[in-house]
Protein backbone atom coordinates (compact mmCIF):
# COMPACT_ATOMS: atom_id res chain seq x y z
CA UNK A 1 0.00 0.00 0.00
CA UNK A 2 1.64 3.26 -1.01
CA UNK A 3 1.08 6.02 1.21
CA UNK A 4 1.62 10.00 0.89
CA UNK A 5 4.42 11.86 -0.27
CA UNK A 6 5.60 13.95 2.54
CA UNK A 7 8.48 16.71 2.04
CA UNK A 8 10.62 16.75 5.05
CA UNK A 9 13.59 19.24 5.80
CA UNK A 10 16.66 18.92 8.04
CA UNK A 11 17.37 21.57 10.29
CA UNK A 12 21.35 22.30 11.04
CA UNK A 13 20.89 20.74 14.24
CA UNK A 14 19.86 17.80 12.96
CA UNK A 15 21.98 17.28 9.74
CA UNK A 16 24.30 13.90 11.16
CA UNK A 17 21.28 12.15 11.84
CA UNK A 18 19.21 9.93 9.63
CA UNK A 19 15.64 11.03 8.31
CA UNK A 20 12.71 8.32 9.75
CA UNK A 21 12.58 5.39 7.93
CA UNK A 22 10.26 2.24 8.67
CA UNK A 23 12.49 -0.10 10.35
CA UNK A 24 10.37 -3.71 9.09
CA UNK A 25 8.34 -3.64 6.03
CA UNK A 26 5.78 -4.24 8.05
CA UNK A 27 6.05 -1.04 10.85
CA UNK A 28 3.21 1.42 10.96
CA UNK A 29 5.67 3.92 12.42
CA UNK A 30 9.01 5.46 11.39
CA UNK A 31 11.11 6.03 14.06
CA UNK A 32 12.24 9.96 15.34
CA UNK A 33 15.67 10.47 16.40
CA UNK A 34 16.44 12.65 19.26
CA UNK A 35 18.24 15.69 17.95
CA UNK A 36 19.34 16.88 21.12
CA UNK A 37 22.87 18.90 20.79
CA UNK A 38 24.34 17.11 24.46
CA UNK A 39 22.98 14.62 26.65
CA UNK A 40 19.61 14.86 28.28
CA UNK A 41 19.16 13.67 31.70
CA UNK A 42 15.69 12.80 32.84
CA UNK A 43 15.09 12.20 36.35
CA UNK A 44 12.00 9.97 37.55
CA UNK A 45 8.78 12.02 36.87
CA UNK A 46 11.14 14.38 34.74
CA UNK A 47 9.47 15.22 31.23
CA UNK A 48 11.47 17.22 28.19
CA UNK A 49 10.53 18.70 25.17
CA UNK A 50 12.61 16.52 22.83
CA UNK A 51 13.94 18.21 19.06
CA UNK A 52 14.28 15.87 16.63
CA UNK A 53 15.29 18.46 14.03
CA UNK A 54 12.88 17.87 11.38
CA UNK A 55 9.88 19.87 9.55
CA UNK A 56 7.49 17.92 7.44
CA UNK A 57 4.81 19.45 5.20
CA UNK A 58 1.96 16.74 5.39
CA UNK A 59 -0.55 17.14 2.14
CA UNK A 60 -3.55 17.77 3.11
CA UNK A 61 -6.32 15.36 4.26
CA UNK A 62 -3.35 13.28 6.25
CA UNK A 63 -2.00 13.94 10.07
CA UNK A 64 0.92 12.48 11.52
CA UNK A 65 0.85 10.88 15.15
CA UNK A 66 3.43 11.06 17.36
CA UNK A 67 3.66 7.88 19.45
CA UNK A 68 5.82 6.11 21.95
CA UNK A 69 8.29 3.47 21.45
CA UNK A 70 6.97 0.34 23.55
CA UNK A 71 10.49 -0.74 24.06
CA UNK A 72 11.86 2.63 26.10
CA UNK A 73 8.36 2.25 28.00
CA UNK A 74 9.10 -1.43 28.92
CA UNK A 75 12.65 -1.06 29.43
CA UNK A 76 12.93 2.37 31.20
CA UNK A 77 9.59 3.70 31.76
CA UNK A 78 9.90 6.45 29.06
CA UNK A 79 7.01 7.16 27.26
CA UNK A 80 5.13 10.59 25.55
CA UNK A 81 2.91 13.21 26.94
CA UNK A 82 0.30 13.93 25.03
CA UNK A 83 0.14 10.66 23.47
CA UNK A 84 -0.35 10.52 20.62
CA UNK A 85 0.48 13.76 19.62
CA UNK A 86 -0.67 15.09 16.37
CA UNK A 87 0.92 16.86 13.61
CA UNK A 88 -1.61 18.70 11.79
CA UNK A 89 -1.34 19.04 7.85
CA UNK A 90 -0.65 22.98 7.61
CA UNK A 91 1.87 22.39 10.77
CA UNK A 92 5.57 23.69 9.58
CA UNK A 93 7.36 23.88 12.69
CA UNK A 94 10.38 21.63 14.17
CA UNK A 95 8.90 18.32 15.05
CA UNK A 96 9.45 18.03 19.03
CA UNK A 97 8.47 15.27 20.97
CA UNK A 98 7.82 15.29 24.76
CA UNK A 99 9.29 12.66 26.78
CA UNK A 100 8.61 11.56 29.99
CA UNK A 101 10.43 9.18 32.89
CA UNK A 102 8.12 7.03 34.85
CA UNK A 103 10.47 5.14 35.68
CA UNK A 104 12.37 4.66 38.65
CA UNK A 105 15.73 5.36 37.36
CA UNK A 106 17.26 8.09 35.63
CA UNK A 107 17.30 8.05 31.88
CA UNK A 108 19.46 9.76 29.18
CA UNK A 109 18.78 10.89 26.32
CA UNK A 110 21.63 10.60 23.66
CA UNK A 111 21.58 12.22 20.27
CA UNK A 112 20.48 10.25 17.42
CA UNK A 113 18.57 8.11 19.75
CA UNK A 114 15.36 6.79 18.49
CA UNK A 115 12.45 8.18 20.69
CA UNK A 116 9.20 8.14 19.48
CA UNK A 117 7.69 6.77 16.25
CA UNK A 118 5.54 8.75 13.52
CA UNK A 119 2.57 7.14 11.94
CA UNK A 120 0.47 8.88 9.25
CA UNK A 121 -3.66 8.31 9.00
CA UNK A 122 -5.91 9.50 6.86
CA UNK A 123 -8.19 12.39 8.79
CA UNK A 124 -11.95 12.62 8.38
CA UNK A 125 -13.39 16.14 9.02
CA UNK A 126 -16.92 16.05 10.59
CA UNK A 127 -19.65 18.10 9.94
CA UNK A 128 -21.72 18.90 13.36
CA UNK A 129 -25.73 18.98 13.41
CA UNK A 130 -26.67 20.79 16.59
CA UNK A 131 -29.65 19.24 18.10
CA UNK A 132 -31.71 19.64 21.18
CA UNK A 133 -30.94 16.03 22.18
CA UNK A 134 -29.93 12.54 20.65
CA UNK A 135 -32.84 10.28 20.88
CA UNK A 136 -31.81 7.38 19.55
CA UNK A 137 -31.07 4.55 22.14
CA UNK A 138 -27.59 1.83 21.79
CA UNK A 139 -27.44 -0.99 23.87
CA UNK A 140 -23.89 0.52 25.30
CA UNK A 141 -26.11 3.73 26.03
CA UNK A 142 -24.17 6.22 28.52
CA UNK A 143 -21.89 3.72 29.85
CA UNK A 144 -18.21 4.51 29.39
CA UNK A 145 -14.56 4.54 31.52
CA UNK A 146 -14.48 0.49 31.77
CA UNK A 147 -18.64 -0.04 32.10
CA UNK A 148 -18.27 -3.33 30.46
CA UNK A 149 -15.34 -4.66 33.11
CA UNK A 150 -11.89 -5.77 33.19
CA UNK A 151 -12.70 -9.96 32.72
CA UNK A 152 -14.43 -11.50 29.62
CA UNK A 153 -16.11 -14.40 30.51
CA UNK A 154 -18.40 -17.10 28.99
CA UNK A 155 -21.86 -15.67 27.85
CA UNK A 156 -20.69 -12.66 25.89
CA UNK A 157 -20.22 -10.04 28.87
CA UNK A 158 -18.33 -8.97 32.26
CA UNK A 159 -20.15 -5.72 32.82
CA UNK A 160 -19.41 -4.38 36.21
CA UNK A 161 -16.32 -6.71 36.70
CA UNK A 162 -14.00 -5.69 39.04
CA UNK A 163 -10.88 -5.79 39.50
CA UNK A 164 -9.29 -7.52 42.68
CA UNK A 165 -8.94 -5.58 45.78
CA UNK A 166 -10.03 -3.73 48.08
CA UNK A 167 -13.31 -1.42 47.25
CA UNK A 168 -13.71 1.97 47.57
CA UNK A 169 -16.21 3.88 49.39
CA UNK A 170 -18.84 6.04 48.21
CA UNK A 171 -16.78 9.56 48.11
CA UNK A 172 -13.27 7.70 48.92
CA UNK A 173 -10.94 8.90 46.28
CA UNK A 174 -8.83 6.65 43.87
CA UNK A 175 -5.50 5.34 45.19
CA UNK A 176 -2.47 7.63 43.77
CA UNK A 177 0.46 5.82 42.79
CA UNK A 178 4.07 7.12 42.70
CA UNK A 179 4.01 10.55 40.70
CA UNK A 180 0.20 11.21 41.80
CA UNK A 181 -0.73 9.04 38.81
CA UNK A 182 -4.30 7.46 39.53
CA UNK A 183 -3.91 3.24 39.90
CA UNK A 184 -6.22 0.67 40.53
CA UNK A 185 -6.33 -0.28 44.51
CA UNK A 186 -5.14 -3.56 43.90
CA UNK A 187 -1.65 -1.93 42.63
CA UNK A 188 -1.53 1.00 44.60
CA UNK A 189 1.39 1.17 47.17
Amino acid sequence: MTGPTVRVARLPHARDLPLPRYQTPGSAGMDLHAAVTAPLALAPGARALVPTGLRIGLPPGWEGQVRPRSGLALRHGVTLLNSPGTIDADFRGELQVILVNLGQDPFVVERGMRIAQLVLAPVARAQLVELAAIEDETERGAGGFGHTGLISGSGGGTRGARAPGPARGPGEPPARGRHGMFVPRSFAT
